[in-house]
């Protein structure tokens, strides 16, 4: 009787548009992607025009020296959240928001969980995408709403295919994105001292060095956490230390760090403006793919929040090519409307709500492992876990108690007093015992039974 539904649910996906790309299910090994694909994926995270920006902000309020400190705090602290957390992604195969299920949080609190990550990107990327808009209007001309429709678009269609098709326009964009940098900065630099520039005093007021970590390792710590939504397609482990380290030393130290030495040159952190208007349309259009590459992570991982969220609360399975096309529209529209740039500062509380959740994921699946076993007993068969624990109300209470600490303590980074503080507790408490699931959930997904493999379209993520 079970191969009814299953055939059923699989004749569904396939009439769906896109790739549903096991938003409920493991990776299979066979379904994973090589080195290569995967690294160009990590570094096209870096090809941002808003790190040089980041890095011209920094360069006018600090010497260079300084500086180098700032982004090297920033980049190891991001590193080793990635990596623990990145790990586990991919030894499951499953993203952030199925993955708290069994490591932390339970069934209802993964629902919580995935909730607030949707909200988080969703809103990123409309902020994001409104930002886009109104540069190109600044640059080029044309109302800015006309931009974000086209960026909006443009992303949502590309993430609505899913993870195999990002992958291939990865490949395309990184090289083109950091050879036309290159062109424009040295076209730039050429005829000013580069020993100069580095050895020249901070040309505006002081910014500390805590501060500057605080923008650096703050802005990126969302994207730490929800790195398995990456690391599920890596093969192995190894390769996700070196590419995400890789991503590391190419937006921080190469992306950003050139971005300081601009801030010297024009004094300023307008420096857009250099790699644009050096590239002509050439250069808007390889911006404008370089944009959508780094902005289809939002919708990608809000996309995944979402599918899991309904599943949970209300027991239907979404498809994630159908979620991506709600999500992008709202996004797309709001952001064209200009809504989405007032709600930034609610973002930027989500920022230090998100953290804990990564202390308490690297607490559970590397120390405290209480909830973690079903996950090992189904590792190899590559299907999930009959059952979930349903609440663990510690979890909840410590990722409260974080996210105060994160909020209202002056001392520090934000995102990096919260995740501490939630990875401290919940080791601590787990340790004595406090740290207890109630109830338990049985998984309601018909596929869960089988190896993803089969249970999963084959039309993205192949």
């Amino acid at each position: 009787m079970a191969a009814v539904p299953q055939a059923e649910a699989r004749a569904t996906e396939a009439k769906s548009i896109g790739s549903d790309d096991y938003s409920l299910s493991r990776v299979p090994r066979d379904k994973r992607f090589g080195f290569w694909s995967m690294l160009l994926q990590w570094l096209a995270q870096s090809g941002s025009i808003s790190q040089f920006t980041l890095g011209a902000t920094i360069g006018v309020g600090m010497t260079f020296g300084n500086a180098f400190l700032a982004f090297t705090l920033g980049a190891v602290i991001l590193e080793i959240v990635i990596f623990a957390i990145g790990l586990a992604g991919m030894r499951e195969g499953l993203a952030t928001p199925m993955l708290t299920r069994w490591v932390g949080f339970g069934r209802n609190g993964s629902a919580l969980v995935s909730f607030v990550i949707a909200v988080s990107l969703v809103g990123w990327f409309g902020v994001q995408n409104t930002i886009f808009g109104n540069s190109v209007s600044a640059l080029v001309g044309g109302p800015s709403w006309m931009w974000c429709v086209i960026a909006g678009i443009a992303i949502t269609a590309l993430v609505i295919f899913g993870f195999r098709y990002m992958a291939v326009f990865a490949k395309i964009v990184t090289p083109l994105f950091f050879a036309m940098v290159a062109w424009s900065v040295i076209s730039t630099l050429k005829d000013h001292s580069v020993s100069d520039l580095i050895n020249s005093p901070a040309p505006g007021p002081t910014i500390p060095l805590a501060v500057a970590a605080t923008a650096i390792a703050g802005g990126f710590m969302t994207g730490a956490i929800v790195a398995p939504e990456m690391t599920r397609y890596n093969r192995k482990g190894s390769h996700v230390f070196v590419q995400s380290a890789s991503s590391m030393i190419l937006s921080e130290y190469i992306v950003g760090m050139t971005g300081v030495l601009l801030g010297h040159l024009v004094k300023s952190n307008e420096v857009s403006h250099i790699v644009l208007s050096t590239s002509g349309a050439f250069g808007v259009i390889v911006v404008l793919m370089s944009t959508a590459k780094i902005n289809d992570w939002n919708l990608y991982g809000s996309s995944l929040g979402v599918v899991n969220f309904f599943q949970v609360v209300f027991g239907k399975r979404m498809h994630r090519g159908a979620v991506t096309i709600v999500l992008g529209i709202a996004g797309t529209v709001l952001s064209a409307v200009g809504i989405m740039t007032h709600f930034t500062e609610f973002l930027s509380l989500l920022g230090v709500a998100i953290p804990p959740i990564g202390g308490i994921i690297v607490a559970e699946y590397w120390i405290v492992k209480r909830m973690r076993k079903p996950l090992d007993d189904t590792r190899e068969a590559e299907t999930l876990p009959k059952s979930s624990p349903t609440w663990v109300p510690m979890s909840l209470v410590i990722w409260i108690a974080a996210f105060c600490v994160g909020k209202f303590y002056d001392g520090g980074i934000p995102a990096l007093n919260s995740l501490g503080t939630a990875f401290v507790l919940y080791v601590a408490l787990g340790v004595v015992g406090w740290v207890k699931p109630y109830g338990t959930s049985t998984l309601d997904d018909e596929d869960s039974a089988v190896p993803a493999a089969r249970a999963t379209t084959s039309v993205g993520a192949a």
